[in-house]
């Protein structure tokens, strides 16, 4: 069995970037995205980058951002992937490539298997991808909602860029959501918590061991 990629989303503080740096974790997110509890400032990101190994790709978490967004993390560090987590259409995400020059993590909302038919619309511009439970009516927060959606639906998709499964990821379930999704790389935010937007390094090492036994 391949080596399933991690990406721990929601970064705030040194003790859960230490534990993701020697978990081994390959992708660390950093949320700018202001309603969430787990958005961090300009200072705070550039502070938090300057810690990352070398091994570790950083995504720079959005929704729906405009250009002064943009321009603004970039003046503070440059992230490998910018994360667009919202209603972002096929010609914003081509313009926020081209303006920034950095590589694109597209989310998509998933809970039915119609909802893979947007993947074509993104495929030029998005290098990865990233499926997520479809946000509930009234929800604030476009992810980190801790829910699942039906895992089963990633079989037999035919994707042709690198994915992240999310969505109600924790240590308890992601063996089986993995086995269920055939995913080779996931991403999980409230899993790792104790609070909203409070990452554990307790949790995040059980979740890795989880991955990898």
């Amino acid at each position: 069995m391949q080596k399933v990629l991690v990406k721990i989303c929601g970064i705030k503080t040194k003790d859960a970037l230490e534990a993701v740096i020697s978990g081994g974790v390959a992708f660390a997110g950093l949320n700018f995205f202001r309603p969430s509890p787990r958005f961090i400032d300009f200072d705070q990101a550039a502070a938090l980058a300057k810690l990352v190994s070398p091994h570790i790709k950083i995504a720079a978490v959005t929704v729906d951002p405009d250009d002064a967004l943009l321009d603004a993390i970039l003046k503070s560090f440059r992230p490998d992937f910018v994360q667009l987590h919202g209603t972002e259409t096929p010609k914003r995400v081509a313009e926020i490539k081209n303006r920034t020059g950095i590589s694109i993590i597209k989310a998509l909302p998933i809970s039915s298997a119609d909802d893979f038919k947007a993947m074509e619309d993104y495929e030029p511009m998005a290098d990865r991808f990233l499926f997520d439970s479809k946000t509930p009516e009234g929800a604030k927060l476009p992810g980190g909602n801790a829910l699942a959606f039906d895992w089963r639906l990633m079989r037999g998709q035919s994707i042709n860029k690198p994915w992240f499964l999310a969505g109600g990821l924790n240590p308890k379930n992601v063996k089986e959501a993995l086995e269920l999704s055939g995913a080779a790389a996931m991403d999980v935010s409230s899993g790792v918590e104790t609070a909203p937007g409070e990452k554990s390094p307790a949790l995040i090492r059980e979740l890795l061991r989880a991955v990898s036994s």
